[in-house]
C-alpha cells in the first residue's frame, strides 16, 4: 500500500492525529498540509498526512512553536529528511548549509 495513499475522512484522521478537525482546517488554510480530494471537495488523509500531523503536533506541543513558525520548521525537517542515510559528511555538511540559509535568506 502507497504511503500518499488517500484513506481517511476529516472526522477519522482528526481522531488519529488527537487533534479538532477544525485544527486540520487551519493547517491546511496555513499551507501545512494538503490532503487529496474526492468528488464533492471532501478531505482525505494519508498515512503520510498523520505522520506530518504528528510532527506539528510534537513542534507546538513540545516546542511551542506556533503556526507562523511551523512552515519554516516543517521546511527545515523536510530538506534534512531528505538527506540519504547513506549521505557522505559532505553532502551532510551541504544539506545543513541550505537548510542554514533557509532559515537566514541568505
Amino acid at each position: 500500500m502507497d504511503d500518499r495513499e488517500p484513506l481517511y475522512a476529516i472526522a477519522v484522521a482528526a481522531r488519529l492525529a488527537r487533534m479538532h478537525p477544525q485544527t486540520l482546517r487551519k493547517y491546511e488554510r496555513a499551507g501545512l498540509l494538503r490532503p487529496a480530494r474526492q468528488q464533492g471537495n471532501q478531505r482525505l488523509y494519508s498515512n503520510a498526512d498523520l505522520r506530518r500531523l504528528e510532527r506539528i503536533r510534537m513542534l507546538v506541543d513540545e516546542r511551542g512553536i506556533n503556526v507562523a513558525g511551523l512552515g519554516l520548521a516543517l521546511d527545515m525537517l523536510d530538506r534534512l529528511d531528505a538527506v540519504p542515510s547513506d549521505a557522505t559528511a559532505e553532502e551532510m555538511r551541504s544539506a545543513i548549509d541550505d537548510t542554514i540559509r533557509l532559515v537566514t535568506g541568505d
